[in-house]
This record gives structure tokens, sequence and C-alpha cells, in this order.
């Protein structure tokens, strides 16, 4: 491991320590600004990267079954008023590309990146669902809402490159000046320029959310980051692995995108109390569930086998059949082809109880060894904490495990930037 290597740490703006307590929400507390404000102020004493915000554009109308997160603010208004709070964290929000002008994105992101001066970020999600909330046509197929999201994401830099800060700042001699883009595309056409100029840090890194094999290619074309789901330190290896030679493929450097899992960890002062609390947030997914679950990942029904049966390759549907989420059904199948897991320990799977996150139980010293092992084995650049159980789980994280890394020399005691492009060692 090289010495200047350091783990690059966000945190979910969500309440992950609830799940499994109250699927059907978290009163009108979730609804104001002062809980996160929080939450983004122990991040930033705790010296993270950045807070990062998930959304979707669908309500579950029951709210059995769901995360709360699907009933949100809107997670760029909310980290704007996050932004007059705090000094140095990140803070990236998510917007979709498959419903949304960019136009109108490129002058929010930019617009937020210039509140918070250069600590904005951007999660590129191509939305798994709520296309009834703006057409009668279904949802595209995932290859297609990729094609249309490589186009958005470079109508938006071109927009962020059409008004230089350097003409902003009245540079007479710098070369640039402000310029249309005049875009004609598949999916879209703009004019410009953006009515906003550059900001002097630079553009917004890029996040990018989703690990199929269309996931995979975009964010090695153009992310900075991805949030993914990797449940085993293997799959954790072969993605970065795999996200490394595409962005070589691109003409870009293999270190270019940081893998950041979802890391889904319950903390607790002994071990045996945050195993308790894990079994606790699961309890509520009964066998049905479950196997609902699997039914709905890849198209598997399993209810008449013996919990004991192993489930092979051999038994998989066909892996062309549209599912709701590639990169999840590319998971599990995968697990299924390597590891012929019996029914039981299926039903157990990251994948089938929760986002397919790697899950990790013990105290701050357990967990934090979890985090070496993966970092040393190339299975990640850093992480997007996911605290369960508790609220005590994050401030352990927080209070504990972060500074055990700091003294390992694995992340920051102080910020040494003021920008979120600097957190991230892109300048």
């Amino acid at each position: 491991m090289k010495e200047s290597r350091q783990l690059c740490i966000g945190l979910s703006l969500t309440a992950t320590w609830n799940k499994g307590k109250n699927d059907s929400g978290g009163g009108a507390g979730m609804f104001s600004n002062d809980g996160f404000v929080q939450l983004a102020k122990m991040a930033e004493q705790a010296k993270l990267d950045f807070v990062f915000k998930p959304d979707a554009l669908f309500l579950h109308a029951d709210g059995r079954g769901h995360s709360s997160r699907f009933a949100s603010l809107d997670p760029t208004i909310m980290l704007t008023s996050i932004a007059r709070e705090t000094e140095r964290i990140g803070l990236v929000t998510t917007v979709s590309t498959s419903f949304n002008p960019p136009f109108v994105v490129a002058r929010q992101l930019q617009s937020l990146h210039w509140l918070s001066n250069g600590r904005a970020g951007w999660n590129i999600v191509t939305s798994l669902g709520g296309a009834e909330n703006f057409t009668d046509a279904p949802m595209p197929a995932s290859e297609e809402r990729y094609e249309k999201a490589i186009e958005f994401t470079d109508v938006v830099q071109r927009l962020w490159e059409s008004y230089p800060y350097e003409v902003f700042a009245g540079q007479a001699d710098c070369g640039k000046e402000i310029t249309a883009i005049h875009h004609n595309g598949k999916y879209f056409s703009v004019k410009g320029p953006l009515n906003l100029p550059a900001h002097a840090s630079g553009t917004p890194p890029l996040f990018q959310a989703g690990a199929s094999l269309a996931g995979r290619n975009f964010a090695a074309l153009a992310a900075d980051a991805i949030f993914a789901s990797t449940p085993d330190m293997a799959s954790g290896i072969e993605l970065r692995e795999d996200l490394r030679r595409r962005a070589q493929a691109h003409g870009r450097s293999p270190d270019a995108v940081r893998v950041l899992p979802g890391l889904y960890f319950f903390l607790a002062e002994t071990r045996s109390e945050a195993q308790d609390m894990y079994r606790e947030a699961h309890a509520h997914l009964s066998l049905e569930r479950r196997f609902a679950s699997i039914e709905s990942i890849i198209g598997l029904r399993l209810e008449e086998m013996p919990l004991d049966q192993r489930v092979t390759a051999d038994m998989l549907p066909d892996a062309g059949q549209p599912v709701r989420s590639r990169t999840h059904a590319d998971l599990l199948r995968r697990f299924i082809v390597n590891h012929k897991p019996t029914v039981e320990e299926l039903l157990s799977r990251p994948e089938v109880i929760g986002s397919a996150h790697w899950v990790a139980a013990g105290t701050a010293e357990d967990v934090m060894r979890d985090m070496l092992a993966w970092f040393e084995a190339g299975a990640m650049d850093g992480v997007i904490a996911l605290p369960g159980g508790s609220f005590q789980s994050l401030e352990l994280f927080l209070a504990e495990l972060v500074p055990m890394l700091a003294e390992k020399g694995l992340f920051r005691k102080e910020y040494t930037g003021m920008t979120l492009r600097e957190h991230l060692r892109m300048t």
C-alpha cells in the first residue's frame, strides 16, 4: 500500500440507523433542516470528505418495506441550506439524467458550487423508477438510460465550460471567451452558453451510482467516483480492477475513478451488542419477503426448495430478461455462479435483505480492521458511510473509528483544502 494513498470517506444523509424499525416514515422531523445540519456538522468535525444525499423521484404509497428516503426533501435545495451552516465539507447532491433538462441542472449545480465556495458534487443517476411522474411512456431500458446519461453529462460539462471564470474575473489576456455550445444530439438540443460563470475552484466532481455493465462504462468514461454496491471483498476487487481497465481504455488514468462502496455498519462497544443490533434491524424481513426479494431481483422462485439445498448456475433464469436493477441482478447471479450457496445462505445475502451494500458489525476496531483489509486488497478507495442499528453507531464511527484510521495515516487529521476537489486530491 502506497504511503500517500488515503481513504475517501463520505456520509449518507439518511436515517439508515432506523431501517427496519419504522418503515412508514420518521415524522415531521425528517423534513426539518436541523437534523441534516447536525449530521453535516458532525461529519465536518470528523474531517470527512463529503456528505451525500441519495434521492428518488417516486413514492411507495404504502410505505412498507422501503427506506424512508423515498419521501424526502429535494437534495440540492437541502444541501444549499447546509452550505450556509458548514465551511469545509463537500456537498454531493443526486440529480437524475432521465427526467431533467441539462441546462437547468447545470445551473442548479453551478449555483450550489458558488454558494458553497467550491464544495458541490454531482451524483449522477439514471433512476430505477418514476417514469410515470414525467411521461406516459414506460421506463426506458438500462442501456438507453445510460446512453442518454452520457449525452446529458457531456452537455452539462460543456455548459459549465461555456462561461469561463477568467472572463467573469475580468482577466482580459486569458484567451478565453463566453461561447455558446450549439448542442444538437439524439436526446437534447441546447444552445447555451450557461448564464452563470464557472467557479474558480473548477467544476464539481462527478459521482455515479450503479455498477451494471452500462453503468461501469459510464463511470469509466465520465465519473470521478462511483457509489457502488459491493457486498463482499471479491466483488469490490472485481469492480475496481474492471473500472481501472475501462478508464484506461477511455484514455484516462486507471486511478481516475474512486470506488466508494456503501458501508452499512453496526458499531457498538461489544461485538455481541453489534450483532444484536444487526439481527434486530432485519428481524422484520420474513422468509416470505426474502423469497419475494430474490424473485424480484433475478426472477428465481425458491419457496418450494429445502433450505439446505444448493442453488446452482443452471437454475438461473435467462440473464437477458428485464430487471429493475441490473446491478443487483448481476451481483446476485455472480454470487450463485461462484459459490453455489444453499437457499438459507442466499436468503441472508445483502442483495436480498438490503441494498447489496457491504455489511460490517462489531466494535470500532473490528470494522476498522475490515476497512483496512479491503483497502489493502484493492477492493475500494474509500466508503460512503451508512450507519445502522442506532444513532450511537454513527457516533462511534465518527468519534472512534475515523480517528483510528487517521492515526494509521489512512485518513486526514485536519482539512488541508477548502473545496471538494481538494479533498478528493483532484487539484
